[in-house]
């Protein structure tokens, strides 16, 4: 069991929470949130929050430069347990309770480069989490990810998919899929950021590079992105800095 401490003020909470192998904690004040997956920290991924973000589901993770999936840095808890706020029944009706969702257009990009989970399902359930990385709730303020950076290699890329159900467009309306449940939950396709991390620089800043399987099948990066409209407003910023060893 890990144990996630919450900083607010002079006061400590004390969560337990499911992640990775080291203790995680969270610092916040008025204006910021700090998710400390690792004391010895080297490498802040600061994260701003655009004007059309509003509970988005995202994760961030690691590949090489041949594009290997090498694993996963943070992921929102919902996706990765399956459960959300609000329970999804037959595809179509949202309870105003917690339970199961089933949301293969979430983010498809991620789950088919990560593979099968525990070898029985790409898309996390509550009878299959994923269970390999750090996971919480979608912060409400804008917030820095401090981890120790991946030394396996010279030169890495830090990449993150993000969606906002729901968020529709002129392009990316409700009957392009009529018989698709999984696009109807999702409406504009999940945007996808990278940038490679090297030895160049301390400082880098992740990009859109294409947008998601807007139906969740396939794992397929789709480079035309010149549809999405607010989903390119859900954050303003992704920063990557290193800081130095000296």
């Amino acid at each position: 069991m890990k144990y996630i401490t919450i900083l607010i003020g002079s006061f400590i909470i004390i969560l337990a929470t499911a992640g990775c192998n080291s203790s995680e904690k969270v610092t916040r004040n008025l204006n910021n949130q700090s998710i400390i997956i690792d004391d010895n920290w080297d490498q802040d991924i600061s994260i701003r929050k655009g004007s059309n973000f509003d509970h988005p589901t995202f994760v961030i993770w690691i590949e090489d430069l041949e594009g290997n999936y090498i694993s996963t840095i943070f992921i929102t808890k919902s996706y990765a347990s399956g459960s959300y706020q609000h329970e999804l029944v037959n595809d179509s009706l949202w309870l105003n309770r917690e339970g199961p969702s089933y949301q293969p257009a979430s983010l498809p990009y991620w789950t088919h480069k990560k593979g099968l989970i525990n070898g029985l399902e790409m898309v996390p359930t509550i009878e299959n989490p994923y269970v390999d990385a750090y996971s919480g709730a979608t912060p409400k303020i804008n917030f820095n990810i401090l981890n120790s950076s991946y030394s396996e290699a010279k030169a890495y890329r830090i990449m993150l998919e993000i969606n906002q159900l729901g968020d529709w467009n002129d392009y990316w309306t409700n009957t392009k899929y009529p018989k698709n449940n999984a696009y109807k939950n999702s409406a504009q396709p999940s945007l996808i950021y990278s940038v490679v991390i090297d030895d160049n620089s301390s400082e880098f800043y992740l990009n859109p590079i294409g947008h998601g399987d807007p139906i969740g099948v396939s794992g397929k990066l789709y480079t035309k992105i010149s549809t999405l409209t607010t989903a390119k407003n859900i954050l303003e910023e992704i920063r990557v800095s290193i800081k130095s060893n000296n």
